[in-house]
């Protein structure tokens, strides 16, 4: 079994406005501890992935700070796709670009700005997966075992008579649920977080696209076709200005009957806004994660970014606080989700300088 990786990593993050940017999106940045998350992410394969067997799908803006942060992985693996059409696409591409290389590979796909915590658990569970996914041919993804009601994550129900070890039938997906479904889903028991990471083989996920997204499929034979001609980015710009945008969890695996768990017993959080950072962030007796130069005088429950510029707060709580050289964020940390709404402000008044 020779395991491949793909790393998803063409998002612009824009609920981390205003640090992240087209050019410099949440993966390419600093979010927690020394490396930027998709470094992390690259490291956290060690042992289990060779270096040349690990490709990175991007975009053209962001393909240069790719291949600067991560010299370790060949050129030609890093792959920009010329419009971003969802995650059945990006896939897609990355599973014929690896079949010339081995038709039978085993295939990680992973988002490139996810915390994930006890590296050497999450090397087990992914073997485990990847062992299954060769011998099974079945679609395999990682189940997070919830801990609050969140209503941010999609949910995967699953058949709790475990087939073998740590592998379990899926048999529903749930997108987002309200407040008092994700309450339901959690005194259930079996309902799991989803975390957003897939290993199967790719002859097995070429075959159910091919079964479920018969257009895609036809796109990508054209594809694998042009591969090591002059043709091949050619090819590409013309088959992706043609394809629908959808995701490879409601294109394929809502609908794939061969799709199996492995319950994850690391530390995973999407960190899918600055709330979500502050939650993970150290914190002073007052409840504060502070970065830069801050003072702070009656403040309680906020996360303050100025690393740049002198700030200062008083007689606030709950706040989220970035300051940057080019724009400066203040909202309430419930609405954490809301930031994105700022960079569609921005590009409707073509304010891309600050995008």
């Amino acid at each position: 079994m020779e395991i491949f990786a793909v790393i998803m990593a063409g998002g612009v993050g824009s609920r981390f406005w205003p640090r992240s940017k087209e050019r410099k999106p949440k993966q390419l940045i600093r979010i927690v501890g020394e490396n930027t998350m998709i470094q992390d992410t690259v490291r956290r394969l060690d042992g289990l992935v060779k270096y040349e067997n690990i490709f990175v799908i991007t975009n053209k803006i962001q393909k240069i700070r790719v291949k600067e942060q991560l010299p370790q992985i060949p050129v030609e693996n890093i792959i920009d796709e010329p419009f971003g059409k969802n995650t059945a696409a990006c896939i897609g591409l990355a599973s014929v670009i690896i079949k010339q290389k081995n038709p039978e590979a085993v295939t990680i796909t992973l988002p490139s700005d996810h915390l994930i915590k006890d590296d050497e658990l999450f090397r087990e569970c992914l073997l485990t997966a990847a062992n299954y996914a060769d011998k099974s041919k079945g679609l395999v993804t990682i189940g997070i075992t919830p801990t609050r009601p969140e209503t941010g994550y999609g949910y995967i129900q699953f058949d709790e008579d475990n087939i073998e070890k740590n592998i379990y039938k899926v048999l529903t997906f749930a997108e987002k649920p309200n407040i008092a479904t994700a309450r339901r889903f959690l005194e259930s028991g079996d309902f799991l977080w989803n975390s957003g990471i897939f290993i199967w083989r790719v002859d097995t996920i070429m075959d159910e696209i091919n079964k479920y997204l018969p257009d895609l499929y036809e796109g990508l034979t054209k594809i694998e076709a042009s591969i090591n001609t002059p043709e091949f980015e050619k090819t590409v710009v013309q088959v992706y200005g043609q394809l629908k945008s959808i995701s490879i969890d409601y294109g394929v695996m809502e609908k794939s009957n061969i799709v199996f768990l492995t319950k994850a017993d690391f530390y995973w959080n999407d960190v899918g806004n600055w709330e979500a950072v502050y939650e993970i962030s150290d914190k002073n007796e007052e409840g504060n994660a502070i970065i830069g130069d801050v003072y702070t005088q009656n403040t309680f429950g906020s996360y303050i970014f100025s690393p740049r510029k002198f700030a200062a707060t008083i007689g606030v709580e709950n706040l989220i606080v970035i300051n940057t050289n080019e724009a400066l964020l203040i909202c309430h940390r419930n609405n954490a989700q809301d930031v994105r709404q700022i960079v569609d402000y921005l590009k409707m008044n073509k304010r891309t300088d600050l995008i």
